[in-house]
């Protein structure tokens, strides 16, 4: 996987590319879901990943004169359980408010045993559903630990994903020509890869690499290119 998860990018272009219908056709089906998930014959979960590496790809060509790519997963933030994690008890319940939400990955361990979920959604106030089945019982106490690319990385991948597939298998299907939709996604993004290339936004916590960071003296930011597009923070290359 790249910098962003398969939930993050679903979350941008789910309500384009869903099935209109209930995939329950022997009763009542869960209609909550239709519109927001998105329909695997349409849009495989490999060409998702791939499109996602594609993205990565392009951040760490733009970011790599700034910064040491590819990036990597560090620990943001950590707490620990509230309550056990046990046959009765499948949701992962916080002792205190946290920033967690869907997509996010954690780490559960209490020190011998270890696991990766990804949040599924918010149930209530403090209490998550994850992705995947938790298999071991976790007892109070257990550390969670969110671990993730640093902010604003992975909403510029999923951004660019979700472009690219909206524009490839939604738009593509009525016009050749690009969506607008796609076209202020890849504005957003890439305005905030901007934003780091001059030193606005500032990727805490990793190697940076130039020669006008010798010196930890020296704020300075990095020369980009000039005209209209660098004068809005916009890049609409590509």
């Amino acid at each position: 996987m790249g910098y962003c998860t398969l939930t993050e990018v679903e979350r941008i272009v789910a309500q384009a590319l869903t099935s209109a219908t209930t995939s329950t056709l022997s009763g009542r089906g869960d209609l909550l879901r239709v519109g927001k998930v998105l329909d695997k014959n349409t849009v495989p979960t490999d060409i998702i990943e791939q499109y996602i590496q594609f993205a990565g790809q392009e951040i760490d060509a733009t970011l790599s004169h700034q910064y040491k790519t590819p990036f990597c997963e560090m620990a943001d933030f950590e707490t620990s359980l509230q309550s056990d994690i046990a046959e009765y008890n499948a949701y992962i319940i916080l002792d205190k408010n946290c920033p967690l939400t869907a997509g996010d990955i954690i780490i559960l361990t209490d020190g011998v045993n270890e696991e990766r979920f990804t949040i599924d959604e918010l149930v209530v106030s403090g209490v998550f559903s994850t992705v995947e089945e938790i298999l071991t019982t976790f007892a109070a106490g257990s550390r969670v630990i969110r671990v993730k690319y640093p902010d604003p990385i992975p909403l510029i991948c999923a951004r660019l994903a979700a472009a690219d597939i909206y524009d490839k298998y939604f738009m593509a299907q009525v016009s050749p020509s690009k969506s607008e939709f796609g076209s202020n996604l890849r504005k957003l993004a890439r305005q905030h890869l901007n934003n780091i290339l001059r030193g606005i936004t500032v990727l805490h916590g990793y190697m940076r690499i130039g020669r006008r960071l010798y010196d930890p003296n020296i704020a300075a930011q990095y020369d980009t290119h000039k005209g209209t597009d660098a004068a809005k923070e916009i890049d609409d290359v590509g």
